[in-house]
């Protein structure tokens, strides 16, 4: 299929309820913030969501969307726990799995390369296995006899991830500082999905960055979304830098069920990406004629 290029909406359609979607990006950087948007306008629920988390995880936990979390972290970055899920955790509301940060990238590589789990020395002797007592240990089969602990693959019904640049094709770039493990999790999906800032032919690819940033291939991507500020209000460098203030507002919400309810409301429940687009613009202009006074 040469062409993929879908709206947000065509890509929730093929999400269902009771799903396990992995969520690509790190913390509050690049995330496909459109697209989880979609999922909050739809009537999905019952997730399983895997994801090195941020403002994803903490949406769909506080809207209700969410049966549980498999995470290397949660955070916000400049805000270290990404408050509604802490709220969400605290409220016991969701199950978890939580595991470092390096067994989480184990989990992603096995399930990209197809494997049923990656072995590791991390782990051994520390509160991982305790808090997951799923986990189980493995022998090694030479001569050493080794225990390590088994990583399962962190299998997904649906990826979801976010470039910078993407063809109609599905090819996706990054051209920021870190490409965040989106690779495997395009792998690592039985369906992926992906929003870009801008589309552009594909022989343009190369104007804004070397081959060696065209890392997300069309093979593993079922649709492309052409999504621009579709990672706001996570950052998308060097597109746009993290809206610190926005963030700060939306954490502030998780202290307060009147202040989420109007966030939402006013955030949230708009028909599509491109009225967010526009709230948004309208915020700049009043935050810019704000200054100028």
């Amino acid at each position: 299929m040469s062409h993929k290029v879908m709206t947000e909406d065509q890509v929730v359609a093929e999400i269902h309820s009771g799903m396990t979607v992995g969520i690509g990006g790190w913390g509050s950087r690049r995330k496909p913030m459109s697209l989880v948007r979609a999922i909050l306008r739809s009537d999905i629920d019952d997730l399983h969501i895997v994801s090195y988390g941020g403002p994803d995880v903490g949406l769909l936990c506080a809207a209700g969307k969410v049966r549980k979390v498999t995470y290397g972290f949660v955070s916000l970055d400049s805000i270290p726990l990404e408050p509604h899920f802490r709220a969400a955790r605290q409220a016991a509301s969701i199950d978890f799995s939580e595991l470092d940060e390096g067994a989480f990238y184990l989990g992603l590589m096995a399930a990209a390369h197809r494997v049923p789990f990656y072995p590791t020395r991390a782990g051994l002797g520390s509160a991982m296995l305790s808090e997951n007592p799923d986990l189980r240990t493995v022998v090694s089969p030479y001569d050493d006899h080794e225990e390590l602990v088994a990583i399962p693959a962190l299998e997904m019904d649906v990826a979801l991830i976010h470039m910078n640049r993407a063809d109609a094709r599905g090819n996706g770039q990054f051209l920021g500082p870190d490409l965040y493990f989106d690779d495997l999790f395009a792998m690592a999906g039985k369906l992926t999905f992906m929003s870009a800032e801008r589309l552009v032919p594909t022989d343009q690819f190369l104007a804004e960055g070397s081959v060696h940033t065209i890392r997300i291939p069309r093979i593993h991507v079922a649709g492309v979304v052409e999504a621009p500020m579709g990672a706001h209000f996570t950052e998308c460098p060097p597109d746009y830098g993290r809206d610190e203030e926005f963030q700060r507002e939306y954490a502030a919400t998780a202290k307060d069920p009147e202040s989420w309810s109007e966030f939402s409301r006013h955030w949230l429940e708009l028909e599509s990406h491109e009225a967010y687009r526009a709230k948004i613009a309208e915020r700049v202009a009043g935050i810019t004629r704000g200054g100028q006074r």
